[in-house]
């Protein structure tokens, strides 16, 4: 059983330290078959619905921020073996190991030529890209060089599953927290690739009967980036907390300022957790009406939106309220309170849930 004085003490320094997950952290999540949360327990996953997968990575955010980003990340990439061609799916998830990485942007260009996609572009943001078995990467189409368009006249974008050895990856991950989820760019160039290994993430293309993959991808997106910044959140205002009693120790604060932190604090947490529980309501409620009735109802799904969204707005408060009373020990970089700030500050500005509606 993995304790959060383990990662903190040990794992987690040294994760950033490295710039990636350690391999102790690997091997726990290997053993766990985290980064399987969302595969079929026929290839070898642990086939979780999403209620109990987003507590899975609640829990894991809150032991280390990279840890349980780098696992969300990963395992939402696997997510899409309900979209996938079913002899790639069993090759793919053979691997014990198997990691897939990836980025949501457009980056690439997919000409068809014959049986064959030629593959060129570069992707950014693609967390676990140090330790991923096969990346996907989204691409425009095009046919024999000419842009192919959909319906609306925009141009056809498909992702495809490349394999690690297929594609070079840059150095491209300088930014302040989150350090060890290496979330690197990568490029490829004139790859060739075969058709069945591109896939589309939309309700006419799932190729799996299981209701988790006919759950909207906005709505399953939204929700797993948000109990990773809800854990995140849990593991900082333990921390403002506890850094808090520590400097009254030596500080000695009044009743009258002591009386203030604690209905602060008292507050901060309520408001936390009337967040957190409005949010698993919603995704109970909306995953209640997938299995019974096969579909998810729109003012369900903007419910989930709308929670998903509050719950990060409540935290990004209650840690700007709180922060103030760590003191400078906030500020030193190498503790493990000002990592998780750091981590908190960059995770958070996630631009799916910026704004509140």
């Amino acid at each position: 059983m993995i304790t959060s004085d383990l990662v903190n003490s040990h794992w987690a320094p040294q994760a950033e330290k490295q710039g990636c997950l350690t391999p102790e952290m690997l091997d726990f999540i290997y053993r766990e078959n985290s980064f399987k949360l969302f595969v079929p327990k026929e290839l070898d996953g642990l086939g979780l619905t999403l209620p109990e997968a987003l507590e899975v990575e609640e829990r894991l955010a809150e032991l280390d921020a990279s840890m349980g980003w780098t696992v969300t990340l990963c395992a939402g990439a696997a997510w899409f073996v309900g979209f996938l061609d079913e002899k790639l799916s069993q090759e793919i998830f053979a691997d014990p190991k198997v990691c897939l990485a990836g980025s949501g942007f457009v980056g690439g260009k997919a000409n068809r030529v014959g049986d064959h996609y030629e593959i060129s572009g570069s992707w950014t943001y693609a967390s676990g890209a140090l330790h991923a078995t096969y990346f996907t990467a989204n691409c425009e189409l095009l046919e024999e060089g000419k842009q192919v368009l959909d319906l609306q006249g925009k141009p056809l974008v498909k992702a495809f599953i490349l394999h690690k050895e297929e594609v070079e990856i840059l150095d491209g991950w300088s930014y302040m927290g989150m350090i060890a989820t290496g979330s690197h760019a990568f490029k490829a160039e004139n790859l060739m690739v075969p058709l069945d290994r591109a896939f589309e993430i939309i309700p006419e293309k799932v190729s799996r009967d299981e209701p988790l993959y006919r759950y909207p991808f906005l709505q399953f997106a939204e929700a797993t980036l948000a109990v990773n910044i809800l854990g995140i959140t849990q593991h900082l205002q333990n921390l403002i907390s506890a850094t808090f009693w520590k400097r009254h120790e030596f500080r000695t604060y009044d009743p009258k300022q002591l009386d203030y932190f604690r209905k602060l604090a008292s507050s901060c947490e309520n408001k936390l957790q009337t967040g957190r529980g409005q949010f698993y309501q919603a995704i109970a409620k909306s995953w209640d009406e997938l299995e019974t009735k096969g579909k998810i109802t729109a003012t369900t799904l903007k419910s989930v939106s709308r929670s998903s969204r509050k719950l990060t707005g409540i935290c990004r408060e209650i840690n700007a309220r709180m922060h103030p009373f760590a003191g400078l020990e906030a500020a030193k970089t190498h503790t493990e309170l000002n990592r998780v700030w750091r981590d908190f500050n960059t995770v958070s500005q996630h631009a799916l849930l910026t704004f509140p509606f």
